[in-house]
């Protein structure tokens, strides 16, 4: 029965979570709810690069790679890697998901240092990178939960729910809960790196406006980068350890 309650606290702490704001935020009616249009904007922005650059990069292939089908395929290979790393020889068909899931976060991360959002004005809020906002990453989060349970059901059927006894009933709850807490510590890690690094550049723009945001905003370009990685990875992990078995 505890363990019930812990479960239901859990998922109303999820809803909560979608509650929270930093400043102020432009909001569209859609049916009954209020969305965040400054997030819908931003993520349809970095779906048009993504789907541009695809397209350009691959409607002519060659034969000799040019300096674009060589990047694309590049970017390709070390994502098939992280991968087969994580996953196993089982790999193959998850590529597309980690693709997506490192390739959106990656482009949304460096958006927001490199894109001009600011010079759009809004009649509440700005626009910012996607992943500042926190419905976002617990978005992108719960699609991962989503992937490594479908993951182990489709390979083990129920018996995948043997893991949460192993290696001894008394971990149930442990077990259980580490489901809850692998989308928290997700999509958490991420919102607050991406919201510290553009709140320091803010600051520090505001201060030092010329020499001193320059190597800070280099250095979000490097955290940026590391972070879409670090996401993509655990989501593989999480994924390979579903359909193995293994802790």
């Amino acid at each position: 029965m505890n363990l019930l309650f812990c479960s239901i606290n859990t998922l109303k702490g999820f809803y909560e979570i979608s509650g929270v704001e930093v400043g102020q935020h432009f909001y569209w009616k859609i049916g009954g709810f209020q969305v965040h249009g400054q997030v819908l904007i931003t993520s349809w922005v970095v779906i048009a690069i993504l789907l541009g650059s695809a397209t350009i990069g691959v409607r002519n292939p060659q034969t000799i790679p040019t300096r674009g089908q060589n990047f694309f395929e590049y970017v390709l290979e070390f994502i098939r890697d992280v991968s087969k790393t994580q996953i196993g020889e089982e790999y193959g068909p998850w590529v597309p998901f980690i693709g997506t899931i490192f390739l959106f976060i990656f482009v949304s991360n460096w958006s927001g240092a490199l894109l001009p959002w600011k010079i759009i004005k809004l009649p509440h809020g700005e626009l910012a990178a996607p992943t500042n906002d926190i419905n976002t990453t617990v978005a992108l989060a719960l699609l991962t939960s989503m992937a490594y349970f479908y993951a182990g059901l489709s390979k083990k059927g129920l018996a995948y729910f043997g893991k949460y006894i192993q290696p001894t009933p008394i971990l149930l709850p442990i077990n259980i809960l580490e489901d809850f807490t692998k989308p928290l510590s997700l999509s958490f890690r991420l919102f607050g790196n991406i919201l510290a690094d553009e709140l320091v550049v803010v600051v520090l723009v505001s201060l030092v406006p010329l020499v001193v945001p320059i190597p800070v905003m280099f250095l979000g370009l490097f955290t940026s980068g590391i972070q879409a990685l670090i996401f993509a990875t655990l989501a593989a992990a999480y994924i390979g350890e579903a359909m193995e078995g293994h802790h």
